[in-house]
C-alpha cells in the first residue's frame, strides 16, 4: 500500500539514525522554509577582484547622496566596495610619506629586495608597505629594477632581519649585478592589524606581549648609565658590564636594562659596542651601577608563533559602524579611524585617525538615536595603551567623536563592568546596547543627563564566545556561548538545540574569535560560522530558523559543506540581498599586494540564482538531505495508519518497498533519490543501499526492490542549474515477515 512519508523540520543529531525516526538527521546546503526542506539559494562574486588577507569585518552604509558602500576590513587592509569596484582606504602611519635614501639592496638571480632604514622601522612580517610615485624614485646602482617595479605599488613584508631592515618580494628577478644599499624612494606604512588566524604564541616575554628570548643570559652594569644617547656616564657608544660571556657577538643584537631596550653590534669581554638607545619603542632611562643586563636577542614579536604555545594571539579584526555618512573603523585592540563617504572623490581618500579618541580598544559602536561613539575594553588614560582595561567602557560626548573628557556641559563618560575578565563583544539592539563579557550579559541604555547611560547585568554564565558571535533580531538578542546558545528577550533563555552536541563536541574553542553570526531576514535565519576542532579558520555552520521555530519544536540545521563557509556576513537592509566574505588561505599574488603570503578573500552576494559564481566561473552547489530510519508498524501493515506517529515502528517486521512516488513543490533540473537499507541499527547502510535514482520534473514513479527492517531516504543534487523544494514522498510498502 502507498504510505506518505512525513518528517519534522530541522535536523536532529542528538540521537542515532534509528532514534530519529520521522526526522531529518543531516545534509548540506539545504534550509527549511515553512517546515519544508529546500536547497539554499546561490551566490555570486561582487566585482572581479580578490581582497588581500582574511576579511574580519563587514559593514554596509549609505551616504547623503544615496550611494551605497560596503566597508570590508581584512587582517591587512581596509577596503570600501561601491559600484562594482574595491577601493583601498586603509589608514597610513605616515600619511605624508617618508623619503628614504640608500634604501634598496638586491642580489642577482633573486626577487628578494632588502630595504634599509635610518632608524627602527616598526614593521612586522605581513605588514604592507606602499611606495610613492615614480617622481620620488632614485635609480638603484647595479640593478635592473626601475621605478616601475615599485612606484604606486603595495608589497607585503616577508621578513624583518633587524630593526632597521626588512625584506619584500619584488615580483620579478634581479638580472643585474645586484645593488648594495643604493637608490631611494618615498614610502608609506600601513597601520598594523594582526594575524589572519587565531594562533598559539609563546605568551609573555621579558617586556612585551608575545615574545621569547633564545639563549637568555644576564650580566650587570659596570658603572651607572645615564638617560642620554650614549654609553656609561654619557660618553661614547660603549656600555661596560661585568662580563659578556654567552651573549651573541655577530650582527645586530639587543639587551634590556630595567625596561629599556638597547641594540649593539659588537662585544668585548667586558663591554657592548656600537650601541643604540631607546629601540623598539622604549625610552632612554637612568640605570644604576650593578643593574641587571639581560640578553634580548632572537625575540619573537607579536603574532609570530614561538617554540612554546601557552598563549593565544587573537586575530586581526575590525569593528565597523557609521555615524551618518562617516565610517568609523576600529582595529581590534588598536586605533580608531574615520572616513567621510560624503567627501569629494571619497574613494580616493584614506581613513584617518580620530583625534582625541582612545588608541587601544577591543570593540566599538555608535549608539542610536543618541549618537555617541562608544569604546569597549579600552584605555583608562587616552593615548596610553599600557592602561587598556578589558572591562572598561568610554563614550564620547553626544555628536562629537573627538570629545571624551567628562565635563558639566557634555555627555562624555566612563564605566567599568565587574562580571568577567574581558568584554567580548557588543550589539546594538532596539531598546538597549547589549554588552557581553566572557561570563555575563549587560544592558546599556541611554538615560540622558547626568549619567548618560545606565548599566544593568541581566545574565550570568552566558558569556559570548567571540567578538562577532551575537546578533539582534526584532528586539531579541541571540548569541553563541562556550556552553550553548542563548536568547535574551527581557529574560535570559538557554535555547534548546537538537544539533548542540554535534557543534560543541567538534568546536575549536581556542579559535573562538573566528565565530561569526549573521542574520538572513529573507528566510528568518541566524547562522553561526565556526571552526572545527584542529582548525584555526571557520569550517562549518549552524543555523537557527527563528521565524518557523516554536517553543516545542526549535528548528536547527547544520552545513558541513566547504562551499558555504564565511568569515563575515551582512543582512539585506542596504543592498537588498545578504552579502558575505569567504577566506582562502595560502599564497596568492595575483591582485593588489605583491608578495602576499596570507591568502585572499572573496566578497559575495547571496540568494541570487541556484549556482555559485566566482571570478566569472559558474559551478554547481551540491545539496542533500538525509532522513532518520523508517520502520514499518502494525498499523501500516493493517492499513490503519492515520498520522505521523503511526509510522514510528519498532523494527520488528521486514518491509518491502516496490515504488517511490516523488513529490516536489518545485524542481529545477534533476534530483537524485537514494534508499539506505538496514536490518539492524549497527549495520552499515552503504552495504545495502539502493539507488541512486535520477528523478526529473516529469518522473511519476521509481520502481524499486528494497527489503529491510529500516529505510532512510536521501534527496540530493550535484549539477549546475539545479534546485528543489521537497513535497510529500510516498512509498509502496508491504510487509515481508519477520525474517
Amino acid at each position: 500500500m502507498l504510505q506518505k512519508l512525513g518528517f519534522l523540520p530541522g535536523f536532529n543529531k542528538q540521537v542515532t539514525s534509528t532514534g530519529a525516526e520521522s526526522q531529518w538527521t543531516g545534509g548540506e546546503n539545504v534550509r527549511f522554509r515553512y517546515g519544508t526542506p529546500e536547497k539554499i539559494g546561490g551566490w555570486s562574486q561582487l566585482g572581479d577582484s580578490k581582497l588581500t588577507g582574511a576579511a574580519r569585518g563587514l559593514h554596509h552604509m549609505v551616504n547623503k547622496e544615496g550611494i551605497k558602500y560596503a566597508a570590508i576590513g581584512t587582517n591587512r587592509i581596509l577596503y570600501v566596495y561601491s559600484g562594482g569596484v574595491y577601493y583601498d582606504i586603509h589608514p597610513l602611519v605616515n600619511p605624508s610619506g617618508t623619503a628614504a635614501t640608500n634604501f634598496f639592496s638586491t642580489t642577482n638571480g633573486q626577487s628578494t629586495v632588502t630595504l634599509t632604514f635610518p632608524a627602527a622601522h616598526n614593521f612586522s612580517v605581513g605588514d604592507i608597505i606602499l611606495f610613492g610615485d615614480a617622481s620620488t624614485f632614485t635609480a638603484i646602482t647595479g640593478s635592473n629594477f626601475s621605478s616601475s617595479t615599485f612606484a604606486d605599488k603595495k608589497f607585503m613584508v616577508t621578513a624583518v632581519p633587524t630593526t632597521v631592515t626588512l625584506e619584500i618580494n619584488s615580483g620579478a628577478t634581479e638580472t643585474g649585478a645586484g645593488a648594495a644599499t643604493s637608490g631611494g624612494m618615498t614610502y608609506f606604512q600601513y597601520y598594523h592589524v594582526g594575524p589572519a588566524e587565531q594562533v598559539g604564541v609563546f605568551g609573555y616575554g621579558i617586556s612585551q606581549w608575545g615574545g621569547t628570548v633564545t639563549n637568555p643570559q644576564t650580566t650587570t652594569l659596570n658603572g651607572a648609565l645615564n638617560a642620554d644617547s650614549a654609553g656609561t656616564g654619557g660618553s661614547g657608544t660603549t656600555i661596560n658590564v661585568a662580563s659578556t660571556t654567552g651573549f651573541p657577538s655577530t650582527g645586530t643584537n639587543y639587551i634590556q636594562v630595567d625596561n629599556e631596550e638597547i641594540s649593539y653590534t659588537g662585544i668585548t669581554s667586558t663591554s657592548f659596542t656600537g650601541i643604540t638607545r631607546n629601540v623598539r619603542g622604549t625610552a632612554n632611562a637612568s640605570h644604576s651601577d650593578g643593574a641587571t643586563v639581560t640578553n634580548f636577542s632572537s625575540y619573537s614579536a607579536w603574532g609570530q608563533a614561538a617554540s612554546t604555545t601557552d598563549k593565544v594571539a587573537e586575530p586581526g579584526m575590525w569593528a565597523l559602524d557609521n555615524l551618518g555618512s562617516t565610517l568609523i573603523a576600529l582595529i581590534f585592540n588598536g586605533e580608531c579611524f574615520e572616513w567621510n563617504a560624503d567627501a569629494s572623490n571619497a574613494t580616493a581618500t584614506r581613513a584617518t585617525i580620530i583625534s582625541g579618541a582612545p588608541t587601544a580598544s577591543r570593540d566599538m559602536l555608535v549608539s542610536t538615536p543618541d549618537r555617541h561613539l562608544i569604546f569597549f575594553g579600552t584605555e583608562t588614560t587616552i593615548g596610553d595603551k599600557a592602561t587598556q582595561d578589558d572591562m572598561f567602557i568610554r563614550f564620547s560626548s553626544q555628536e562629537d567623536i573627538t570629545d571624551y573628557t567628562p565635563t558639566a556641559t557634555n555627555s562624555a563618560g566612563t564605566q567599568r563592568l565587574a562580571a568577567g575578565s574581558r568584554i567580548m563583544g557588543v550589539e546594538l539592539g532596539r531598546n538597549a546596547i547589549y554588552v557581553w563579557s566572557d561570563t555575563a550579559l549587560f544592558t546599556m541604555r541611554f538615560v540622558g543627563t547626568p549619567f548618560t547611560f545606565a548599566f544593568e547585568q541581566v545574565g550570568t554564565n552566558c558569556g559570548l564566545i567571540g567578538m562577532n558571535a551575537a546578533v539582534e533580531v526584532d528586539g531579541a538578542a541571540y548569541w553563541m556561548s562556550e556552553n550553548g546558545f542563548f536568547r535574551y528577550t527581557g529574560k535570559l533563555e538557554s535555547m534548546d538545540c537538537l544539533v548542540e552536541d554535534y557543534v560543541y563536541d567538534n568546536l575549536n574553542t581556542t579559535s573562538n574569535q573566528m565565530v561569526y553570526a549573521g542574520v538572513n531576514n529573507l528566510f528568518g535565519e541566524i547562522t553561526w560560522f565556526y571552526p572545527e576542532a584542529n582548525s584555526n579558520v571557520n569550517t562549518q555552520s549552524v543555523t537557527y530558523s527563528y521565524l518557523d521555530s516554536t517553543a516545542k519544536r526549535p528548528i536547527w540545521f547544520v552545513n558541513a559543506s566547504s562551499l558555504f563557509i564565511r568569515t563575515t556576513w551582512q543582512d539585506s537592509a542596504v543592498f537588498g540581498l545578504p552579502h558575505a566574505t569567504q577566506y582562502d588561505a595560502g599564497t596568492d599574488t595575483s591582485f593588489d599586494v605583491t608578495g602576499n603570503t596570507e591568502g585572499i578573500s572573496y566578497y559575495y552576494e547571496h540568494e541570487t540564482g541556484v549556482n555559485q559564481v566566482r571570478l566569472g566561473v559558474t559551478a554547481a552547489i551540491p545539496a542533500s538531505i538525509t532522513s532518520g530510519d523508517y520502520d514499518i508498524t502494525q498499523k501500516v501493515i493493517r492499513g490503519a495508519a492515520t498520522n505521523l506517529g503511526d509510522l514510528r515502528g519498532d523494527g520488528e517486521n521486514i518491509m518491502r518497498v516496490s515504488r517511490i512516488i516523488p513529490d516536489f513543490i518545485s524542481q529545477q533540473g534533476n534530483a537524485i533519490i537514494q534508499l539506505d537499507l538496514r536490518n539492524y541499527p549497527n549495520n552499515t547502510s552503504a552495504s545495502s543501499s539502493l539507488g541512486p535514482f535520477t528523478v526529473t520534473s516529469s518522473t511519476s514513479k521509481v520502481d524499486t526492490r528494497a527489503r529491510a527492517r529500516a529505510i532512510a531516504l536521501t534527496i540530493s543534487n550535484t549539477a549546475v542549474d539545479t534546485s528543489w523544494k521537497l513535497g510529500t514522498f510516498r512509498l509502496d510498502i508491504q510487509t515481508g515477515g519477520r525474517r
